[in-house]
């Protein structure tokens, strides 16, 4: 189990990791559409999706090994991730914890918060969910992301496959 609110600093100064709530939708779309990549998927931050992402943050916080968090300086959001804890049989039963849709916010990019975002993940988060392993995906376009997850000593060990559900109804 998570312990939250905490208290993280980066080279920025201080800020607070904490649980996203429904009130935090409109920062998180605007971390996901400041990103070529994702509005490339889709993530535009159009007010018409405003329902479909609620939907999205109700059915992460509706399920008990997910878990949506922020982190915010001076009361604004400032940077996002979520956590998935998966059980599993393969390397004797072992844990992963999943991190997914890490985003910093642009004009606070290469202050440390995202270092302290992930180090937290494994010196706190891992253990507090009984993980094994921590792994996450990196959209192959995010050259400057694979540099950063590296230097935290993550390893490009996989390589990744996706299928949209629609495309795979079509074939």
């Amino acid at each position: 189990m998570l312990t939250l609110p905490v208290a993280l600093t980066s080279h920025a100064g201080p800020f607070r990791l904490r649980e996203a709530s429904a009130a935090d939708l409109d920062a998180l779309i605007a971390l996901l559409s400041n990103d070529p990549v994702s509005v490339a998927r889709g993530d535009a931050g159009s007010s018409a999706d405003r329902d479909a992402y609620a939907q999205g943050l109700a059915g992460i916080d509706a399920d008990p090994r997910n878990t949506q968090l922020v982190a915010e300086r001076d009361g604004d959001v400032v940077a996002m991730l979520q956590l998935t804890a998966i059980p599993g049989l393969a390397r004797r039963g072992a844990t992963r914890l999943q991190v997914e849709a890490v985003r910093v916010r642009e004009d606070v990019r290469s202050t440390g918060i995202g270092s302290a975002l992930m180090r937290w993940v494994s010196d706190v988060a891992a253990p507090a969910l009984r993980a094994d392993l921590i792994q996450l995906t990196s959209d192959s376009a995010r050259v400057d992301a694979h540099c950063f997850y590296e230097r935290l000593g993550y390893a490009k060990s996989h390589t990744g496959f996706k299928l949209p559900v629609e495309a795979a109804r079509s074939s």
